[in-house]
């Protein structure tokens, strides 16, 4: 067990550590974490300042992985140059007992279905139960532990970093203890929960998750799948035999019961009863049986994703007009799961109820860290920490050009290291290659912001697909992001804020569809990402480059991975994609690696 990074066996970090610890007393340092929920992670701040965050899946390799997130502490307390007799204490978002006591004892009493779901997830139980005897034994820390509510983190995680003193906070996800989902108010840095009476089995994410098992795809993984598959459906379309619109039966799905109360009808849904079935009997009599993995997809498949993601979009929206009106904050911060739907989002800006929205990148569990760090520091201030506008999620690993080089020695193939590095590489992406793009911090979050990144020209229309199906080796109609330079943003797109993280969705504009026709949807849309330089020197150096040869601001953006694995993390993991997939380049450090 990692006690101090005496333990590490790079020369290099131990080198880092010493000269850090000099001038590391009297700091006062906080270990967050994310654990008991999928996307497991850490994160740390030391003085106040958010240092480093990391997610468990980019060192074990399991996407949205759940096991302890060891890995990530000791990669953050590594960034962080701290050891474990100088942290001062750890923060988690998740208050166990009231979830053992609330989803799975008190509903067993009353319900004898209940017992069998209880016995099903007897071992999860049991990792919750002994949560902090487990942190304990994982990081022999002996210190001050504290447990938030899950959904206060989500609210914290974007309250803090989107520089807005007063704003409405708002989380929607699977289910944190019991609640799904929370709405409150941040003023002058404290946080008032407002309502979060909607309650588990009640869930947006988890009827989102239980759609996404029925088409054939993974829960807590592949939501985002059903999102870029909507566009190709209809929810006005009749269902056969049946008397109803798809979205006439989602309205029956979700009943939408107070200003800021909704039901799901559990006659359709069944993950409260049975996690390997998710949707009732009642689901399958009207839409048919779950579809398999490699079943064809057929228009009804597309048709159920429209109309879920258009009850999703009129649950929310309902719920944020309400809210406006009611406590008339004009900006609006968003996080948990659902934060990570991007169409919903678009929606959000679009509709005009705020001035301004700001999302949470690791809106996800991953973010949970995050939030809980500075919820123990807002309360060790008494309330008195203030937002501060950071857009800057580059807070992952991070390697010197000689560590990479290493790497490149290692695997045998010719590199060079040219004086321009962003010239060369945009010439590159210019005359239609496809680049692997690996500089700087890794990103904390699902999205690759350009240091985790696939690359190429956002033209011809046939580079989407080519990149779908010989580089990500994914669906032919998932789509992809563009990167745009901040300054042309509003000359290319229909949004008229900043969009730093790829979590909105916007229209381009009709005389420029021909222009990027490989990161616009069937809808026209796109979940466009705003690169300033202060954000991202680097790729916004690229893209000017780009720019400057092309006449094109814009870049195809997709994180640098295949489907089903996590986001590349290391130089040698960059380098084992990049020869096992049909990127033609790798942009590493300050080096070219070409096959």
């Amino acid at each position: 067990m990692l006690k101090s990074f005496k333990d590490l066996p790079s020369i290099i970090q131990k080198k880092r550590c010493l000269e850090l610890k000099k001038t590391s007393d009297n700091k006062y340092v906080i270990l967050g974490m994310t654990y008991g929920a999928h996307d497991t992670s850490a994160a740390l701040m030391i003085d106040g300042q958010v240092i480093a965050a990391c997610e468990q899946e980019r060192f074990d390799l399991i996407k949205h992985s759940r096991s302890f997130p060891k890995e990530a502490i000791t990669e953050c307390m590594k960034i962080g140059h701290v050891s474990w007799d100088e942290v001062n204490e750890i923060s988690v978002g998740f208050e166990y007992i009231d979830k053992i006591r609330k989803v799975y004892l008190e509903p067993a009493l009353i319900d004898e279905a209940r017992i069998e779901f209880l016995i099903t997830d007897i071992e999860r139980i049991k990792t919750f139960y002994n949560m902090e005897k487990i942190i304990r034994h994982e990081t022999d820390f002996n210190g001050t532990i504290k447990f938030f509510r899950h959904h206060k983190a989500h609210l914290a995680s974007a309250y803090y970093p989107s520089g807005f003193n007063e704003a409405l906070l708002v989380s929607f996800d699977g289910m944190g203890e019991i609640e799904t989902g929370m709405i409150g108010r941040g003023i002058d840095g404290k946080i008032e929960v407002l309502h979060d009476n909607v309650l588990y089995p009640h869930s947006l994410g988890l009827l989102y998750s239980a759609i996404t098992f029925f088409l054939g795809w993974q829960i807590n993984c592949d939501e985002g799948i059903i999102m870029g598959l909507a566009p190709w459906g209809d929810y006005n379309a009749r269902i056969p035999d049946y008397d109803k619109s798809y979205l006439e039966v989602f309205e029956d799905i979700v009943i939408i019961t107070g200003k800021y109360e909704y039901e799901i009808n559990l006659d359709w849904i069944a993950y409260h009863q049975k996690r390997d079935t998710w949707v009732s009997d009642r689901f399958k009599n009207i839409f048919g049986q779950k579809r398999e993995k490699n079943d064809s997809l057929m228009g009804h498949h597309r048709n159920i994703a429209a109309a879920l993601q258009k009850r999703l979009e009129d649950v929310v929206l309902a719920q944020l007009n309400e809210a406006r009106k009611e406590y008339g904050l004009s900006k609006l911060c968003i996080a948990g799961g659902v934060g990570l739907n991007c169409s919903l989002n678009g929606k959000i800006v679009d509709s005009g109820l705020f001035d301004e929205v700001f999302v949470q990148p690791a809106a996800g569990d991953a973010g949970i860290a995050y939030g809980s760090i500075l919820l123990s520091e807002s309360q060790r201030l008494g309330n008195g920490l203030r937002p501060s506008k950071d857009h800057n999620f580059y807070l992952g690993s991070r390697y010197e050009n000689d560590e990479i080089e290493s790497v490149l020695i290692e695997s045998g193939y010719s590199y060079d290291a040219p004086k321009n590095l962003a010239a060369v590489t945009a010439k590159s992406l210019a005359d239609g290659l496809i680049i692997g793009w690996f500089q700087g911090a890794s990103e904390f979050g699902p999205r690759a912001l350009g240091n985790r990144s696939i690359l190429c020209r956002p033209y011809p229309e046939i580079q989407r697909d080519h990149i779908n199906s010989r580089v990500k080796f994914r669906e032919e109609f998932r789509p992809f992001a563009p990167a745009v330079l901040s300054e042309y943003t509003e000359e290319f797109f229909q949004i008229k804020q900043e969009s730093p993280h790829m979590l909105i969705a916007c229209e381009v504009k009709p005389d420029k569809k021909q222009i990027i026709p490989a990161v616009v949807h069937v809808d026209d849309s796109c979940r466009v990402q705003t690169v300033k330089e202060s954000n991202n020197r680097e790729f916004y150096k690229l893209l000017k480059e780009f720019h400057k040869i092309t006449n094109c601001p814009v870049l195809l953006n997709t994180s640098f991975n295949v489907k089903g694995q996590p986001i590349v993390n290391t130089p040698k993991q960059a380098v084992d994609c990049f020869l096992s997939t049909n990127i033609d380049v790798l942009v590493i450090g300050k080096y070219i690696l070409k096959k």
